[in-house]
């Protein structure tokens, strides 16, 4: 084989150390830029020796191939990467996120086109398979939150007989996968059909499931892709790519059930049971009305205050008001003494850890900054909490309303607070649909108007007192 063939192999070895070590610095905020950067490395050895890969040693053509590809991807996402807004992270997330299952399929449908995944037995064969599978349903499910979040989309979007297509899907699927894997005088046609059966199963299985449940698609994809480029790995006998895949793979099904598991709800429910689909009359009736307030007054109040919660949410981030926010909570600090706490609930925003990146951009300290578990039993004693742009994360119908779509989830315990106040933009639904009963309670005043106008006009409150 050659020493090139060992000296790649041991780069793919460091660059999967380097990948295990950047997941693991992106598990804390603080530590996160360095993870990135480590993880970035990885992937710069693994690509740099995948050049002198004995495979493609001679096949100038090959090298040619992997410089444009390498020059068109690079290019296309610098230059998206640095016109993005935050608020539209997610959907690039899940974008990006669908290139990767894509690519999966498209190197097992190279080996099974060209019969080399026939060659060599009967596991890379089975994996082969697999990869195009769960590489298509990422790829085209990907494509689908993408256009949900960006709003190219509804929310949701019920499909007459759902479950029935679903199963007659996976069936078709399962003997077009082992028609293939028997036969070897069409292949091409049933390849292709697989894949394409693959491509559809994963736009039926996404199209119906509601925008609340966004953050867990985009998880379980990022799994999906993950495990179908570990897959494939083992087809082209890839180290680095076998040990990456399983790596996002895991990473990706743990954050998968984590969230799940925030939301009390099984990954089955949260595919099939088209949660946050319809126009918000889900649950029972809410009494009263909402009761709203000037920005001078609600600064007023705060400026009172010992203890100030705050709850930011995806209003937030589409109105760019953190930086505004954190103003206003260093007035209150500063010249008022008052304690400020952020609350941020684990599907807050639009994807896992939304709501912690934009407080880290507009300055916000990580030791002001808590999740559920630590935050909620402090409710009761503060004397008002803030909630800027949440909806679903605070609706206390989660633990009174048996009939809501989203009792039993864990929620922030807002309605706890002395007083409440919130920013919103108008009287609709959040993204699921839900009415919020939150927005009805005695002790909750809304404010109504853009977040980051709303935020400046309370500091002016605050300088004014």
């Amino acid at each position: 084989m050659g020493a090139w063939y060992y000296v790649v192999n041991i780069s793919y070895f460091v660059a999967a150390i380097a990948f295990i070590y950047g997941l693991k610095q992106m598990g804390s905020p603080r530590t996160a830029p360095r993870g990135i950067k480590w993880a970035g490395a990885g992937m710069g050895i693994g690509v740099v020796f995948t050049f002198f890969h004995p495979a493609i040693e001679g096949a100038w053509w090959n090298y040619l191939l992997m410089i444009l590809a390498m020059g068109i991807g690079g290019i296309g996402a610098w230059v998206s990467g640095k016109r993005v807004q935050m608020t539209a992270m997610p959907q690039m997330v899940a974008l990006y996120n669908g290139m990767g299952g894509g690519a999966a399929a498209a190197i097992a449908l190279v080996e099974l086109y060209s019969h080399d995944a026939f060659l060599h037995g009967l596991a890379p064969l089975v994996m082969a398979v697999l990869g195009a599978l769960i590489g298509a349903v990422s790829f085209s499910g990907s494509l689908i939150a993408w256009a949900k979040l960006e709003g190219k989309l509804d929310k949701a979007f019920r499909i007459p007989g759902q479950q029935l297509i679903n199963i007659g899907l996976l069936v078709l699927i399962l003997l077009l996968g082992i028609w293939t894997m028997t036969s070897s005088v069409s292949a091409p046609v049933l390849v292709t059909l697989f894949f394409l059966v693959s491509f559809i199963f994963g736009i039926v299985l996404t199209i119906p499931i509601g925008g609340a449940d966004m953050p867990v698609v985009i998880s379980m994809y990022n799994a999906f892709t993950g495990l179908a480029v570990a897959f494939e790995g083992f087809v082209i006998d890839n180290p680095a790519m076998i040990i990456a895949g399983m790596v996002v793979g895991a990473a990706g099904s743990l954050l998968t059930w984590l969230m799940a598991s925030a939301m009390n709800r099984s990954l089955t429910n949260v595919l099939f049971a088209g949660f946050g689909s319809d126009d918000g009359s889900e649950g029972t009736a809410v009494d009263g009305e909402m009761k709203s307030v000037e920005p001078f007054d609600a600064a007023a109040s705060f400026a009172y205050a010992n203890e100030l919660i705050v709850v930011p949410g995806y209003g937030m981030a589409v109105a760019q008001a953190q930086h505004k926010l954190w103003e206003f909570c260093q007035i209150l600090k500063n010249e008022h003494n008052v304690e400020v706490k952020f609350a941020i609930h684990p599907v807050a925003g639009r994807m896992p850890g939304h709501m912690n990146v934009l407080l880290a951009e507009a300055g916000v300290p990580y030791d002001m900054i808590y999740d559920l578990e630590e935050i909620n039993p402090e409710f009761p004693a503060a004397d008002a909490a803030l909630v800027i742009g949440a909806n679903d994360v605070v609706n206390p119908a989660a633990k009174t309303d048996e009939s809501s779509p989203i009792y039993g989830m864990p929620i922030l315990d807002v309605v706890s607070a002395q007083e409440v106040y919130v920013i919103k933009r108008g009287r609709g639904t959040g993204f699921s649909g839900v009415v919020n009963q939150l927005f009805f309670g005695d002790n909750t005043r809304m404010v109504f108007g853009d977040a980051k106008q709303v935020c400046s006009d309370l500091s002016t409150g605050l300088k004014e007192l």
